[in-house]
């Protein structure tokens, strides 16, 4: 009587994945947007001189954390937690988010190349724009970031899977 048939669950379903994909895409693209503010226009990162005189780059792999890290004290954790971490933390939600709203990404190493290849994109505007510098240092933390953002994802999604199929059916309460 109170049980619905397998045609409404499949079309509750399918509405609910449409409404995740929506949502998904929303929070992707304000994602997208912040990512470019914090890039290229934030005051609070630096990027108050549109163009500054000198090209800034580093090609030298772990060179600026160990940099960062060395001179900890001097810079302040502030300083550190907001290059090291912010750097990760800000491509958590590209591995997180990519894979809901397009199911060919769903690979772990798709998902890294992706961030990689958005972050190169940005270091190289960076470098050519004179706005921060090129980090290949940003471009693993980036990276890193946003592999660890397709982890949570997989978690979350293996998760919901054991959740959906192993939770008893209404037939189940029924039955009893």
């Amino acid at each position: 009587m109170y049980e619905k048939s397998r045609e409404e669950r499949k079309k509750v379903k399918a509405e609910t994945k449409k409404r995740i994909r929506i949502m998904s895409w929303i929070l992707f693209i304000l994602y997208l947007l912040l990512l470019i503010y914090f890039l290229f226009f934030s005051e609070w990162y630096g990027r108050k001189n549109w163009v500054e005189e000198d090209y800034r780059y580093n090609l030298i792999l772990f060179k600026e954390m160990k940099r960062f890290w060395i001179y900890r004290e001097q810079l302040g954790m502030k300083a550190v937690l907001l290059n090291l971490a912010g750097n990760v933390i800000g491509f958590l939600p590209f591995g997180f988010i990519l894979p809901i709203i397009c199911r060919k990404t769903r690979h772990f190493w798709l998902t890294g190349l992706l961030g990689f290849s958005v972050s190169l994109f940005a270091e190289c505007l960076q470098l050519v724009w004179k706005v921060g510098s090129f980090d290949v240092d940003d471009l693993f933390l980036n990276t890193a970031g946003a592999l660890i953002g397709y982890l949570l994802f997989a978690i979350c999604d293996g998760i919901r899977s054991c959740l959906l199929y192993t939770s008893p059916s209404p037939r189940d309460y029924a039955a009893s």
